[in-house]
């Protein structure tokens, strides 16, 4: 049995998968859920011209974050789901690497995270975060495809 479900959190179709499978199991289960949010400045760091439009492309990923987790605080709760929140900014490390460190250092015995699905040219220079996760956690992963709702 699981007592606490980390689950990584963005805007993404499959983060949502993960998300509520995440709440599914953790109601089932009578765990905690632990969402994590994660702001890379990488891209930005690569790309962005200047200081002022660094500064608030960050302001604009922090809100984005602070918008997703409370998002899904909500429909954790929903379920009746014990939930805190969690946001970590990252610079120089792969978001797989703090994925990892946070599981460790709140005590999760389970990731739950959606898939992107890279593949080609992407997967080979960007590398799959999920991949990492699995990798190099102590805890299991399980990881969720966005598949579409068939009616």
């Amino acid at each position: 049995m699981y007592q606490r479900i980390l689950v990584p959190v963005d805007t993404s179709s499959t983060a949502q998968c993960g998300l509520r499978e995440a709440i599914r199991l953790a109601a089932d289960q009578k765990a905690r859920l632990l969402i994590l949010h994660v702001v890379d400045d990488f891209t930005m760091l690569v790309e962005v011209p200047s200081a002022g439009v660094y500064d608030e492309l960050i302001r604009k990923l922090r809100q984005t974050g602070l918008d997703t987790l409370a998002k899904a605080r909500h429909l954790a709760e929903e379920a009746s789901v014990h939930t805190e929140t969690l946001m970590r900014e990252v610079t120089g490390k792969r978001v797989a690497e703090v994925i990892v460190d946070q599981c460790k250092q709140h005590a999760c015995d389970l990731v739950v995270m959606g898939t992107h699905g890279r593949r080609g040219l992407g997967r080979l220079t960007m590398g799959s975060d999920a991949e990492e996760v699995v990798r190099t956690s102590t805890v299991p992963v399980l990881l969720v495809r966005d598949v579409p709702v068939v009616a």
